[in-house]
Order: structure tokens, then C-alpha cells, then sequence
């Protein structure tokens, strides 16, 4: 690698045109949980090559756009937009920018106990690459991890911690395997599941929404299956609860009269539910507004 400014950890690269990067305390406390020692946005030049054969910090990088070559873990990738792999100690990689597609990567640099456990979790690991199927909530995590980095206050290490764990979470939440993004199946997932978030309040149940979705009730199952930590029932019923509860909150508001504008005509069904994706009754909720 070529020399970076001065002043700056001698880990980042300089073949970039320009980037917003950051660094905190390189050697953080063996006792902390999750400490982020560095992170940033680069866009890289034609020129950008990386090697080594590992870094002092575990690792986690998003690519934004263009493309190029990764070689992690002793295997090969071709990188595109919504990628993420991470690295650490004694972990080789190898990034590769396109000459006529430079990339566009964040990063964030960190270590701890904590956030070793979070990254053995489903998501990425090191030395493995996934997709995202969300990738402007990562870029926009990464983006608030930059900006708390680059604030000059005592308490950015914490924040910037706190958003790193978001951030791990919602890799894990949103990680899909490698060539998931951009096929049919893939897609027709995604589009089921923006009409369900668009028209919820007048859907009833799967089998209507495989009918509006052009799709056997079976097989839109399998694909929430596949994609997804829910099926599409219990996807249409969380949004139903939580506008119940947003309605319940409104001044007069009765249980008997939010379960019929969702389309429950028993209370029983509609309490049940409701307790299931808040956790308590909705009388008890009631009850809970009025207290505070």
C-alpha cells in the first residue's frame, strides 16, 4: 500500500479519490464490550488494490456501487453493490477495484467480546461474504456511524458503538446469500411483501393476498420462508396490531371498534393476537395509556 496522510492509521489506503473517514482510540480497552476503532466511506481509484494477510481489528465492509474482485478466506468474489464481507486477525484478503467500475465502500473497524458474539451470529462472519436485501438501511447506518465518528464529543465512542450493533443486527436481519438479489424469486418476494405493507388495512388474510399477488398461497409461503423471519400471515398481522395500537392511543378510542376496522369480528381472535405481537392484552394497553 502507498503512503496515507499523515497523521492518519496506516491501514487506510490512499489509493482513493476522496473519501470521509475516521479513527478513535486504536487501542481500546480489552474490557470493552464493542469499541469502534475506525470506519469511513471510500471511492476508490481504477488503481485501488488491497492485500493483506489480516488486520488487527475484526472488520465489516458495505459495498455501495461499482464493482470489483475479492479474494477472502481463500476464496474468490465478484463484488457488486449491496455486497458486505468482513475480515479480522489472520484472515488474508484481497480487494480489487474495476478499472471502468470503481468501487464505492463504507467500512467500520472494531473489536471486543461483545461484539465477537455478535459477529458468530447469522449474518456476516469473517471471512464471509453475503448480500443485503435492504442495502439503504445499511448505508444509512454506516452513514450514522461516520457522522458520530467525525463528531468532535465525549460521547461518540459510545454512540458509535451503539450503531455498530444496530448495524450488525441489521446485517443478520437482512442477510441473504450470495446471488440472491436480482432473481425472480428474490424479487417476486419483495414485491409480495411491499403490497402487503401497502395495503394491509383491507387485506384479510394469505389467501387474498396470494390472489392480488397472482400467486399459489403455497408458494408465497415458501418464499417468506426463504427471505424472510416471518410468514406473510404474521407478517399482514403484526402491521394490523401495530396500527391497532396506534389507534387505541387516540383520544375515545374503543377495543371493540379497532378490532372491526381490521376486519375481526371475533375479540377474542383480535385480543389474542394482539397479545402475541405486543405482549400484553389490549386491555391491558388501555390501560397502560392511561396511566402514563
Amino acid at each position: 500500500m502507498k503512503d496515507v496522510p499523515a497523521g492518519e492509521p496506516a491501514y487506510f489506503s490512499a489509493q482513493i479519490s476522496h473519501a470521509r473517514r475516521f479513527y478513535l482510540d486504536l487501542n481500546p480497552r480489552a474490557s470493552d464490550p464493542l469499541a469502534v476503532v475506525s470506519g469511513g466511506v471510500e471511492h476508490c481509484r481504477p488503481d485501488y488494490h488491497i492485500h493483506r494477510s489480516g488486520l488487527r481489528y475484526l472488520s465489516i465492509e458495505f459495498v455501495a456501487a461499482g464493482e470489483g474482485s475479492l479474494q477472502l478466506a481463500g476464496k474468490t468474489h465478484r463484488l457488486s453493490a449491496g455486497d458486505i464481507f468482513a475480515y479480522g486477525p489472520r484472515i488474508a484478503h484481497d480487494i480489487q477495484s474495476d478499472p471502468d467500475r470503481p468501487l464505492v465502500k463504507y467500512f467500520v473497524d472494531f473489536t471486543g467480546k461483545k461484539a465477537r458474539r455478535l459477529m458468530k451470529s447469522p449474518g456476516v462472519t469473517p471471512g464471509r461474504l453475503v448480500q443485503t436485501s435492504n442495502p439503504p438501511d445499511i448505508l444509512r447506518l454506516f452513514e450514522d456511524v461516520i457522522g458520530a465518528g467525525l463528531r468532535s464529543t465525549p460521547f461518540r465512542y459510545r454512540i458509535c458503538s451503539a450503531i455498530t450493533e444496530h448495524l450488525l443486527l441489521r446485517i443478520a436481519e437482512t442477510a441473504v446469500a450470495p446471488g440472491t438479489v436480482g432473481t425472480a424469486a428474490f424479487e417476486t418476494y419483495q414485491r409480495c411483501h411491499q403490497f402487503i405493507q401497502d395495503h394491509y388495512l383491507r387485506l384479510p388474510g394469505l389467501t387474498e393476498i396470494a390472489e392480488k399477488c397472482h400467486l399459489d398461497p403455497a408458494y408465497l409461503c415458501r418464499l417468506f420462508d426463504r427471505f424472510d423471519y416471518e410468514s406473510p400471515y404474521q407478517y399482514l398481522t403484526r402491521l394490523k396490531m401495530l396500527h391497532a395500537a396506534e389507534q387505541m392511543q387516540l383520544p375515545g378510542a374503543m377495543v371493540k371498534q379497532v378490532a372491526s376496522q381490521l376486519g375481526f369480528s371475533d375479540a377474542f381472535q383480535f385480543s389474542r393476537s394482539f397479545k402475541r405481537v405486543l405482549g400484553v392484552s389490549p386491555k391491558k394497553f388501555a390501560q397502560m395509556r392511561r396511566v402514563e
